[in-house]
């Protein structure tokens, strides 16, 4: 919830400025917002599941409760996590990437209302990382090796 949380509020951001949802319209827009770009690369790859984040976690999570249940669930999720992590990527190299098209003469710079949105969406997801167990519950681990 948090990670699509952070890509609606960029694509809003790209519709601000380029005002069409069409995402080859708003390609190469790294050459003009670079720290908006950053912005999607990183969640991108929280979306994507990059280990540490929470999206691994819960990926995690479900993959093994599914995996007593039925090959054919393990199947789909697999596939459904493949269909995200290429979608993402594709999602990335779209709107940041390629050559800027004609139609982009000038556009008005990241404004800091647009950073702090990003900043605090992704402050939950960071927080949530150094404190895992209160995503994983009653699956956490309360021993560690390092405490023996």
């Amino acid at each position: 919830g948090l990670t699509s949380s952070v890509l609606f509020c960029l694509a809003n951001t790209n519709y601000e400025r380029t005002h069409s949802r069409t995402m080859l319209l708003a390609r190469g827009l790294q050459l003009m917002l670079p720290l908006m770009t950053t912005w999607w690369l990183l969640a991108n790859l929280m979306n994507m599941a990059l280990p540490p984040t929470i999206n691994l976690t819960g990926e995690l999570l479900i993959i093994t409760s599914t995996f007593n249940w039925s090959n054919l669930t393990i199947v789909m999720t697999g596939a459904g996590t493949l269909l995200t992590a290429t979608y993402s990527l594709y999602m990335f190299l779209t709107t940041q990437r390629n050559k800027l098209p004609t139609n982009i003469v000038k556009m008005e710079p990241t404004q800091t209302r647009e950073h702090l949105l990003m900043i605090l969406h992704i402050i939950p997801m960071l927080l949530l990382l150094m404190k895992p167990g209160l995503i994983m519950g009653p699956f956490s681990c309360h021993y560690s090796l390092m405490k023996h």
